[in-house]
This record gives structure tokens, sequence and C-alpha cells, in this order.
């Protein structure tokens, strides 16, 4: 569980480093991209290790209208994340899409996971998406976007994101518990 724990601690430090201590940021320079990158990864590493080796406390299991809420909530989130990166309708005028679908992901699978060791894996990155929303919106400003956006770039951001929804749920299948069903 130790290891589960630092990797999230990680992740948070890694990600909130920019926001809670800029000036100690900016005197990285460029190297201060390799540096939190760097952090991003080892906290991956823990959090897989951590998570695989964590004592199993149960408090509840999946029923099908879990995993149904947690698979509908999940390709929001991805949605979301395409939305964010093409730039379409939603993603412009959302101000957080991308920790919004990340929240959603994490919250879904909590819905799911009724076990210690997903409570801390996926409720402390819900936690840290929360506190990340709140830090940026503390720290800068941000417009709203006006510009006109085609509907062709909302089929396509729809349809890029149920490919890699299904992508991600066929992986997901092959290396831990089928999304799916079975």
């Amino acid at each position: 569980m130790a290891l589960l724990i630092l990797g999230v601690a990680l992740w948070w430090a890694a990600h909130l480093f920019k926001r809670v201590a800029p000036s100690a940021r900016a005197s990285m320079g460029a190297s201060g991209k390799g540096a939190v990158a760097a952090a991003l990864i080892l906290s991956i590493l823990l959090m897989v290790i951590g998570y695989r080796a964590a004592d199993q406390t149960i408090w509840w299991a999946a029923t099908p209208m879990l995993k149904g809420i947690n698979n509908l909530l999940v390709l929001v989130a991805f949605y979301l994340f395409a939305a964010s990166g093409a730039k379409s309708r939603l993603g412009v005028r959302l101000r957080h899409p991308q920790l919004i679908g990340f929240s959603l992901w994490a919250g879904a699978h909590l819905l799911t996971n009724g076990d210690l060791p997903s409570f801390v894996l996926f409720g402390g990155l819900l936690l840290w998406a929360l506190v990340e929303i709140v830090v940026i919106n503390r720290t800068t400003g941000w417009t709203q976007p006006a510009h006109p956006i085609p509907v062709r770039k909302e089929w396509t951001t729809a349809l890029s994101a149920l490919v890699v929804y299904l992508v991600v749920g066929l992986i997901h299948g092959w290396v831990g518990p089928n999304p799916f069903g079975a």
C-alpha cells in the first residue's frame, strides 16, 4: 500500500509543482519538463506496482448496472479528452475538459471497484483532479473562445473518442478485468 500512496502523492506533486511553486519550476528551465515527465512516469509505475501488490479489503463488488454506468462515464470522459484536443464546441466551452473527463474516469472506477487499493488510487486521483481545477482557476485567467466550429469536427471528435474507448477497453480486458462484461 505504501508504494501506491507514494505513487499517488508523486502524481500530485509533479502536476501541482508548476502551480504551487512557479518560481522554482521556472528556475529549472527546459530541464524541468524532463524532470516532471520522469516524476510522472515513476508515479505511474509506483501506482501500478502498488495497486497490484496491495491487500484487498473489499467493501462492494461491481454489479452489471454499475459496470454499465462506469462504461458510460468512461466513454464521456474519453469524449471530453478528445474534445479538448480537437477544440470542438464542448472542448472550447468548458474550461477544463480534460480534468473533468479525468474526474469522471476516476469516479466511474470508484463505482465498480469497492476495494481499499481502488479507493486510494481512484479516490486520490479524483481528489487531485478537483484540486487541480481549483488551483488553476485561482492562479490563471480564462476567456471562453467564441469562434465558429464546424459540425464535422464534432463528428470526428465523437468517432475518435469511441474508437479510443473501444481499443482501451480491449487492452483493459487483456491486462486486467474486462470492462465490457464477463
